[in-house]
C-alpha cells in the first residue's frame, strides 16, 4: 500500500474513533481534571499508538510521516494527544538503544496495549531545560541501581506502566564532558511505588495529568539500563526530534481547528444585519492565520522527509515545532477574538484549546531554546549559555 493510501486510511480511523469522543467528552475530563483513559484505549486498540514499534514486535513498522498525521488529525477534530502521544517516541530509545532481550521484552506488550510507556523522567526542580545539571543519582550497588533525587513536570507517570528515567551515575565533577555520566533506565512504575518512589499531581491550567516524583532508595535491576553507563544522553537526544516534529504536528491540527472554526463562526454570525466575516477585521486574521499556518505546515514536512530518510534534521525539526507553535497560538488567539464574549463559553471548546495549545511554545521545549540552537548550531553565533 502507498503511503498516501496509508494515512488517508489512518486520518479516517482517527476521524471515526474522535466522533465518538466529542467536546462534551473533553470538557468534562477538563474541568475534572481526568485522564481521557476511553479514549487513549480507543487509539490502542486501533493499533495507532503502536504505530511507530517494528512489525517484528507486534507494531505497524510505519514512517514517522504516518505517525505525524495521526496526532494532527486528532488535534484537527477538537481532540487532544497529549494523553498518550510520548508512547509513539519514547520507545525509540529502546528500540534504537535497547539490547535484544529488552526489545523482547517490552515492545511486544507496548505494541499490543498491555503495557504503557508514557512517561520521560528527566526534567527536575533546579535543573529546567539545563539536562546536564540533573541531580538523581543512580548508584550502582551488585545487580541493581539505587535512585536517589526527584523529577518534576512528568506526565502521564500515573496511567503509565513503565517510565525511561535519567540519572547521573558519574558525579559531574569527575566526568570529562557535561553531557557524559548520565544513564538511561526502563522503571517499572509499579513496583517503584512499592520501594521508595512517590507521584505527587500537579494541578495546572490545562489537563495534563503532570506530576513531580521522588525517589528515595528506589531499587531499578541493572539489566534494566539501556545501553552503555553513562551515554544516556545521546540516546535520549536521538528521540527528541521526533517528539518535536509530533508535536508540531499537533500544533499544525490545532492551528486547522481554530481556523475552521473561526470560519464557520464568521459566515454564520450576523451583526448588523450581516455575516461578520464580510467585514475585513474579521476577515483578514482568519486568512493570516491560514497563510501563516500553511507555512508552518511547511517546514513540518521538510523536517519529516529528513527523519524518515535517515537524515540529519535537528535545525528543522526545531524550527517546525517554533513556527507550528506560534502558528496554533496565532490562530487560538484570532479564534477567540473572532468569537467575542461566545469564545470564553466553555461549551465552545475555544478556551480549553486556547489553554491547551499555549503549551506548545514553552513544552516540550521552550522557543527561547530553540532559538538559541539556531543561533549557535545553524548561525555560528556565540554560545549564549
Amino acid at each position: 500500500m502507498e503511503n498516501d493510501e496509508i494515512i488517508q486510511q489512518v486520518r479516517d480511523t482517527v476521524s471515526k474513533i474522535c466522533s465518538d469522543f466529542p467536546g462534551q467528552y473533553w470538557r468534562e475530563k477538563d474541568r475534572e481534571q481526568k485522564y481521557p483513559a476511553e479514549f487513549v484505549q480507543a487509539l490502542t486498540d486501533a493499533g495507532l499508538l503502536a504505530c511507530l514499534i517494528p512489525e517484528e514486535y507486534g507494531g505497524s513498522g510505519l514512517p514517522l510521516s504516518v505517525a505525524a498525521e495521526i496526532v494532527m488529525a486528532i488535534h484537527e477534530a477538537g481532540a487532544n494527544a497529549a494523553a498518550c502521544h510520548a508512547q509513539m517516541y519514547t520507545m525509540g530509545t529502546i528500540l534504537r538503544h535497547g539490547s535484544d532481550e529488552q526489545k523482547q521484552q517490552f515492545l511486544p506488550a507496548i505494541a499490543s496495549g498491555d503495557m504503557r510507556l508514557q512517561a520521560f523522567g528527566v526534567t527536575e526542580p533546579t535543573a529546567g531545560t539545563d539536562t546536564t545539571s540533573i541531580s538523581t543519582t543512580a548508584v550502582k550497588e551488585g545487580d541493581r541501581y539505587i535512585i536517589n533525587g526527584q523529577k518534576v513536570w512528568i506526565s502521564r507517570a500515573e496511567h503509565s506502566d513503565l517510565m525511561l528515567l535519567l540519572a547521573r551515575t558519574t558525579p559531574r565533577d569527575q566526568v570529562e564532558k557535561r553531557t557524559y555520566g548520565l544513564s538511561v533506565f526502563i522503571v517499572d512504575i509499579n513496583e517503584a511505588k512499592q520501594n521508595g518512589m512517590e507521584i505527587r499531581p500537579i494541578r495546572t491550567m490545562l489537563n495534563h495529568a503532570t506530576t513531580e516524583i521522588f525517589f528515595d532508595n528506589v531499587p531499578v535491576p541493572a539489566e534494566n539500563r539501556i545501553g552503555g553507563e553513562g551515554k544516556g544522553f545521546s540516546y535520549i537526544l536521538s528521540g527528541m526530534n521526533a517528539e518535536r516534529i509530533l508535536i508540531a504536528s499537533e500544533c499544525i491540527g490545532d492551528a486547522r481547528w481554530f481556523i475552521e472554526t473561526a470560519k464557520n463562526y464568521a459566515n454564520d454570525r450576523k451583526v448588523f444585519g450581516r455575516p461578520i466575516g464580510q467585514n475585513q477585521g474579521i476577515q483578514f486574521p482568519i486568512a493570516r492565520c491560514y497563510a501563516q499556518t500553511q507555512a508552518a505546515q511547511l517546514m513540518v514536512e521538510k523536517a519529516i522527509q529528513l527523519y524518515d530518510a535517515g537524515d540529519d534534521c535537528g535545525a528543522e525539526a526545531n524550527m517546525a515545532k517554533l513556527l507550528a507553535s506560534e502558528a496554533s497560538w496565532a490562530a487560538a488567539d484570532m479564534c477567540m477574538q473572532s468569537h467575542g464574549g461566545f469564545g470564553l463559553a466553555e461549551e465552545y471548546d475555544i478556551e480549553r484549546k486556547f489553554r491547551e495549545t499555549r503549551l506548545y511554545q514553552i513544552a516540550p521545549i521552550s522557543t527561547n531554546l530553540i532559538l538559541a540552537y539556531l543561533g549557535e548550531h545553524v548561525l555560528g553565533l556565540p554560545r549564549s549559555y
